[in-house]
């Protein structure tokens, strides 16, 4: 079940700093963590901390504000996700996962960042609704 706190049974790590309503999910895509592990980081579905795992959809694309129709749920971007050092533990020698997956032009708003969505999305939930393995996300609104 998503609610507006997220996902039921799902805790956040750091509740000071995720979770919330305005940050009641964190949306990665699968597509992402291969770039991700083919640049050399040791990733995998979970391991960036997010709630929903997407296949398919070009995170590039997505813009803050996007509603989206996720199983029984509708949701909303809010936020870039913002890198902290919990993710050190996959950093690869001299390489920061956080400098791969975020910039100064991202945290500006700057869609055009190659970086853009690679640090995913929060959402937060404006209609709880029961979420499964493999349902479709769709978009719904487009005003940003």
């Amino acid at each position: 079940m998503l609610s507006p706190l997220g996902l039921e049974g799902d805790g956040h790590a750091h509740p000071q700093v995720h979770g919330g309503p305005w940050k009641a999910v964190l949306l990665i895509a699968s597509e992402d963590i291969e770039y991700l592990q083919g640049l050399g980081y040791p990733v995998y579905p979970g391991a960036l901390g997010e709630n929903i795992t997407t296949v398919g959809i070009d995170f590039r694309r997505l813009r803050l504000g996007q509603r989206f129709r996720l199983g029984q749920a509708f949701i909303e971007l809010t936020r870039n996700r913002i890198p902290c050092s919990t993710l050190d533990v996959y950093n690869t020698g001299d390489k920061p996962i956080q400098h791969a997956i975020y910039d100064k032009r991202v945290k500006a708003g700057d869609v055009a960042s190659p970086r853009w969505g690679l640090s995913g999305f929060y959402a937060r939930v404006l209609e709880a609704g029961l979420v499964r393995q493999g349902d479709i996300i769709a978009l719904t609104d487009q005003t940003v």
